[in-house]
């Protein structure tokens, strides 16, 4: 299906943090997310990179409400102890019971309410082991994603990215949202999203010119798109 990006505004990015509506909506995307597998993709580009020890600190760009942190936290908790993790999102909506899930898993969890590109473009005072971006690519055209993608590389030793596939069969999924009780934020935005998803190697085309980079980038499952960047002996 040949498909061109297509990026309108998503009602849940307007919508007040704490307006019913956008609560019910981010509670749906906890659904939509275990629909597209995206914990397990992610978590497998992660046992891969790192089968000995584990990353001592990850961030989440675009991190939400700490959900799909949680779920990786949970995944690795008897292999991994100790990590710090970074919730970086321009809302603050991540709840001290959020929290305190990390602290019992023994993860320290930070949250920073912030810009991403102004967050990303101060001096690099951490270079961390990990960053993830989940469903938060898609929002930005591809000069903004370029400009994004150039601050990551200053940032990370690997990135991961799971994002909305941009085909005829996601496309068709988004619009069934309803059955499973989405509501109408949800049903809404997840058509948007497919239509300002991923295909081909889109994200691998804007990412540096850097020979120190391995790039991996393909479909995964039935609905998601996947970028994996992996500094050269990192």
């Amino acid at each position: 299906m040949n498909m061109p990006r297509c990026l309108e505004p998503e009602w849940l990015d307007e919508l007040p943090p704490h307006d019913p509506r956008a609560i019910r909506s981010r509670h749906d995307l906890r659904r939509v997310n275990t629909l597209m597998m995206n914990t397990a993709i992610i978590a497998r580009a992660l046992d891969c990179a790192f089968p000995a020890s584990p990353p001592r600190t990850i961030m989440e760009i675009g991190a939400g409400d700490g959900t799909l942190m949680l779920r990786l936290a949970k995944r690795n908790t008897v292999r991994w102890r100790d990590v710090r993790v970074v919730l970086l999102d321009r809302q603050d909506i991540v709840s001290s019971g959020m929290r305190e899930k990390f602290s019992s898993l023994g993860w320290q969890a930070e949250v920073v309410m912030a810009d991403v590109f102004e967050w990303l473009a101060r001096p690099v005072d951490q270079v961390f082991d990990v960053m993830i971006a989940n469903l938060f690519l898609h929002h930005f055209d591809d000069t903004k994603l370029g400009a994004l993608l150039s601050l990551v590389v200053r940032r990370t030793r690997m990135f991961v990215a799971c994002e909305p596939r941009r085909s005829a069969w996601a496309l068709a999924g988004s619009r069934l949202l309803g059955v499973i009780g989405c509501n109408d934020v949800s049903r809404h935005d997840a058509v948007i999203s497919v239509r300002a998803g991923f295909d081909g190697q889109e994200l691998s085309a804007l990412w540096p010119a850097d020979r120190a980079w391995t790039l991996q980038e393909s479909a995964r499952g039935l609905f998601s798109h996947c970028f994996i960047a992996v500094r050269d002996g990192g």
